[in-house]
């Protein structure tokens, strides 16, 4: 089944109304190493970045 525009629009609501978002800027090239580097982890490129943010928060505290 389809994905229909009426679901789209729900979970841009509940996206919008649970997460914040952070960009980030990558030098041209990166953003391919930093992909392939976390599916070769089997994570989403956001799981990696968050595990990475956590540990070193972690490690500071």
């Amino acid at each position: 089944m389809a994905y229909s525009d009426a679901q789209k629009e729900a979970t841009a609501r509940y996206n919008k109304k649970t997460y914040d978002r952070i960009e980030i800027k990558v030098k041209k090239g990166r953003k391919g190493l930093i992909f392939e580097h976390a599916a070769k982890q089997g994570k989403s490129v956001n799981q990696f970045i968050v595990e990475l943010i956590d540990a070193a928060m972690k490690e500071d505290a």
